[in-house]
């Protein structure tokens, strides 16, 4: 038997290193890696599924094509090959190469993906995507705010005086922050939470308020009209470091009874908080990405972000607003979320016009040339993409359409052609994290079964079939001894970090703060903190002050009595491990939760089907009545498969965030109705 420690590559907080044992190219165990700070006590349920996820028997490890009846076939790799070859060729020849959609999803990270777009440049290039649906109306308020986006490291939380949850629920989406916030509170440290739901999380924290969904920006003007008015604010670290003050203490007009009406907190809670806030130091945020997924979301980061500046709670120990940490991301040329945006000279040869917000609409609207073909991989936009039956509309119409995926997916039902993909132990590649910050290597640990190819295996073989001018140092040939010489070149130059270092263990970015912002230098144009943002006026067309919006809803829309939203859950990354059987055995079967009063009035039980609609789409599932839900608000989590009675994304609209070219997942209202 043998050990090797690796990290998860998953779209995920955490990064974990871990161990793992391996035997006959069978993976036996999975365990903790102290070396990283960050994750030492090992990775969740669903790092642990690796086991299951790379041996599992539904895995797809040989091609499949369907067929006339619109089933699939086994087929072998080099027939799957030459198919999408000539289908390629064919389509190029007739349409132009960029008749073709390269879908790229989150699944997988790290270094190696770029030698897909090595692959298409030198097909001519294709039509991608613009945007991302996670996370990018938040980072653009931080760029905007701080010129940079970092927070202090993880095991820093513990310094904290006061840490305020906001709109996130780490004890299931990011398990190695909770320790450090129960390390925090063992200190005295005190724990707020600041949500729609009553989560897992609050059940740890000291005290929770519920928000109306979507007007946390209210809440926190508020509490910055107090801060101000109560002189808890930070005069010097103002007059050194930041710029608009006096323009926002203008603008703030949100008194906390106004605010009570808006979010539903009542006023004498909105001040307490505040004067907490104000009093309470070092303070610690930590918002959620759902707070940013909706129409004002990019404004409401920014409004947050306020409370951290107005108490100069930036560049010390115990202290930040933590949303996302990029310092271990030094190989990128251009960081998000920049690299999220369009640019129609930059990006050619490719033609980058379809926003990932609105995928399904602007699939259908895209001429000159139509698109006829889609190449899919590392996601799956059928089921996570906003407004579904658009989705389908879009892919159902193409030619011809091959996913690269494990498992039979929502999105793999689709295609006309299934490649299987490698799993997360079958190549060498290496990878940041978004949270922690460490650079780690991911070692190649077992042999791929069947005919299963690394996606760099399979270009390189596609280039070679198409006859397509590439070098072997933009697609190296088969083998993982030539990706980890493609990787050992691909970091030359960026830092001393040597890939010899990576395998050895888990690394810390060069150049790391610790403490981010702790020179107080901000890669602003004025060199502050940029509280009155010009750029957010001329880039995005908002006000270059933090402001708030509430969200409108047409006539329509509010015939829809229900807030819906659409949560993460602690036993899926969005769509993955889903299908593990481990996973079903550890988790209830997935339920829309209601709140007592509002299935009482609709005569809903638990355990009872029932209809979620709008004007936008439909779907059934089993109800869940649930004290942890306020009445009003209807609650699935996403990435459940269609097969589990999920697809939330059939009732969400595909419109953008604010700011970034985000998802606006959150703004949509739904009814409910018994299924007798």
């Amino acid at each position: 038997m043998e050990e090797f420690l690796t990290a998860c590559p998953r779209n995920c907080y955490s990064t974990c290193s871990f161990r793992v044992q391996v035997e006959n190219d069978r993976i036996l165990r999975i365990l903790p890696y102290s070396g990283n700070l960050a994750t030492p006590e090992g990775p969740c349920i669903k790092g642990l599924s690796y086991i299951e996820r790379t041996h599992s028997p539904d895995r797809i490890i040989h091609p499949l094509i369907k067929t006339t009846s619109g089933n699939f076939k086994e087929i072998s790799r080099n027939v799957a090959l030459d198919v999408i070859s000539d289908k390629l060729g064919t389509i190029k020849e007739t349409y132009g190469s960029k008749s073709i959609l390269w879908y790229r999803g989150s699944g997988m990270s790290g270094l190696t993906n770029e030698i897909g777009y090595s692959f298409w440049k030198a097909f001519g290039g294709t039509t991608i995507t613009y945007g991302n649906l996670c996370w990018p109306a938040g980072l653009e308020a931080v760029r905007l705010t701080f010129g940079s986006i970092k927070h202090n490291v993880p095991w820093d939380l513990e310094n904290a005086k006061t840490i305020i949850i906001w709109g996130k629920n780490p004890a299931e989406t990011n398990i190695q922050e909770i320790a450090f916030i129960i390390g925090a509170k063992e200190k005295g440290c005190r724990i707020i939470v600041i949500d729609p739901l009553r989560t897992t999380t609050a059940d740890k924290a000291d005290m929770l308020f519920n928000t109306r969904p979507g007007t946390d920006g209210a809440l926190a003007l508020a509490i910055a009209k107090v801060l101000i008015d109560n002189n808890l604010i930070d005069h010097e670290f103002i007059a050194k470091y930041v710029k608009g003050f006096d323009e926002l203490k203008q603008s703030l007009h949100i008194s906390p009874a106004e605010a009570e009406q808006i979010t539903g907190i009542p006023s004498e809670n909105i001040i307490e908080l505040a004067l907490i806030i104000g009093k309470n130091g070092p303070v610690t945020i930590l918002p959620g990405y759902g707070l940013q997924r909706r129409k004002n979301g990019g404004q409401t980061i920014r409004c947050l972000l306020l409370l951290s500046v107005l108490t100069g709670n930036i560049g010390k120990s115990g202290s930040g607003f933590n949303y996302a940490n990029l310092q271990s991301y030094i190989f990128d040329d251009l960081k998000e979320p920049l690299s999220y945006y369009p640019d129609s000279e930059k990006d050619m040869p490719f033609r980058r016009t379809i926003s990932m917000a609105k995928l399904g609409a602007d699939m259908l609207n895209t001429h000159n040339p139509e698109l006829k073909a889609a190449w899919i991989e590392r996601g799956n936009p059928i089921l996570q993409s906003p407004d579904t039956n658009s989705v389908k509309k879009a892919f159902s119409n193409l030619r011809f359409t091959v996913v690269v995926d494990q498992f039979m997916t929502d999105t793999a039902a689709y295609a006309d052609l299934i490649l299987p993909a490698k799993d997360i132990f079958e190549q060498s590649d290496i990878i940041g994290s978004y949270w922690s910050p460490y650079i780690q290597f991911k070692p190649k640990v077992i042999q791929s079964p069947g005919e299963v190819l690394p996606e760099s295996e399979i270009y390189f073989l596609l280039a070679k079939r198409l006859n397509l001018n590439v070098s072997n140092e933009l697609i190296p040939e088969p083998g993982n001894d030539n990706i980890e010489q493609w990787l050992e070149k691909r970091i030359t130059g960026y830092s001393e970090v040597t890939l010899n270092q990576l395998k050895e263990s888990p690394v810390l970015a060069p150049g790391l703060q610790q403490i981010a912002f702790e020179d107080l230098k901000f890669e602003t144009p004025s060199g502050k903190i940029e509280l009155y943002s010009l750029e957010a006026k001329e880039k995005w067309g908002i006000s270059p002050l933090a402001d708030y919006t509430g969200i409108i809803h047409t006539p329509e829309e509010e015939k829809f009595p229900f807030e819906f939203i659409t949560p993460n859950t602690g036993s899926r990354i969005h769509s993955q491990f889903g299908n593990l059987k481990i996973i079903g055995e550890t988790n209830p079967e997935p339920a829309v939760r209601i709140s007592p009063l509002d299935a009482s009035n609709r005569s809903i039980i638990t355990g009872q089907k029932i209809k979620v609609f709008n004007k936008t789409g439909e779907l059934i599932c089993r109800a869940e009545i649930s004290n942890r839900v306020p009445t009003g608000l209807v609650v699935l989590p996403n990435g459940i498969w269609f097969n589990e009675g999920g697809g939330v994304n059939h009732l969400i609209a595909g419109e953008e965030t604010d700011i970034g070219y985000g998802a606006a997942f959150h703004d949509n209202r739904v009814e409910i109705e018994r299924v007798d």
